[in-house]
């Protein structure tokens, strides 16, 4: 849904989240927001982030356009007594660039986009160095 048109999760909850700005918006587009909460205090951001992604990513294909992530919030631990993990993303669909008058794949694009995002996400303290480790790995290994 438009980010205009949607209220985010985090406003007026009692637990606030974090918010980190990824990329500065593309100016005149149209940004969609996404919001996910774990069903428990057990489910990990990385879960969350990676169904956002997924879902995020879904909704941008079928627009012919890849993801790019504009600002991401984050509940903040302990994830206890009702302030279960919760993730937002605010982002756009743009269409893929061209390297060397060539059409970069929809893959490689999102892998870059993905390690990208995950080294800024570990750079601001969101993510430890085992958790953008272990989240790299999987992007790299994906096909």
């Amino acid at each position: 849904m438009p980010a205009s048109a949607s209220k985010s999760g985090f406003e007026g909850a009692v637990y606030s989240g974090e918010s980190v700005d990824l990329d500065t918006a593309t100016p005149g587009a149209e940004i969609y927001r996404l919001f996910e909460q774990g069903a428990t205090g057990f489910v990990s951001l990385e879960s969350l982030r990676d169904s956002v992604e997924n879902l995020a990513t879904k909704f941008c294909v079928r627009k012919g356009k890849i993801v790019r992530t504009v600002k991401e919030t984050t509940s903040k631990p302990p994830h206890i007594l009702g302030n279960f993990p919760r993730l937002e993303w605010q982002f756009e669909c743009v269409d893929s660039p061209k390297l060397a008058g060539t059409a970069v794949t929809s893959p490689t694009v999102d892998k870059l986009t993905q390690l990208e995002r995950l080294k800024k996400l570990m750079e601001n303290g969101t993510l430890t160095v085992q958790e953008f480790t272990s989240e790299k790995a999987k992007v790299l290994a994906a096909p």
